[in-house]
């Protein structure tokens, strides 16, 4: 099962598909601002976004298409109205369908939309 939202906002407007770095630094454009985070280096990744909470002096690490707390928490700020993503198949005894939330396809569905938005802002 996939989800109704089109697929197609995984792609940039030139049909190419984006990297993560552009889909989470859009995406933090729609949720921090334009301003409000930093790409850098992280211990163990190619890079991430990171951001300065309020009441602290010391960057937090942003992970939405790996955190699930970061991607509910852009999903709300979003306002997104995006369904979970769902793996299905058949039950080997009673033949009914079983699924379950798939988890990693649902944040990246959270992402892409807030990157739409992102990308849209000035």
């Amino acid at each position: 099962m996939t989800p109704r939202r089109s697929l197609e906002s995984l792609h940039d407007r030139k049909g190419v598909d984006m990297t993560d770095r552009e889909l989470l630094e859009q995406a933090a454009t729609a949720y921090f601002g334009a301003d409000g985070f930093e790409w850098n280096s992280c211990a163990g990744f190619a890079g991430c976004i990171q951001y300065i909470p309020k009441g602290l002096t010391h960057y937090v690490e942003w992970k939405p298409l790996e955190d699930d707390g970061d991607a509910l928490k852009l999903a709300v700020a979003a306002k997104s109205g995006i369904e979970y993503v769902v793996d299905s198949w058949p039950d080997e005894e009673t033949g009914m369908m079983r699924s379950k939330p798939n988890m990693a396809a649902t944040r990246r569905a959270i992402v892409t939309a807030a990157a739409e938005i992102g990308r849209s802002l000035p």
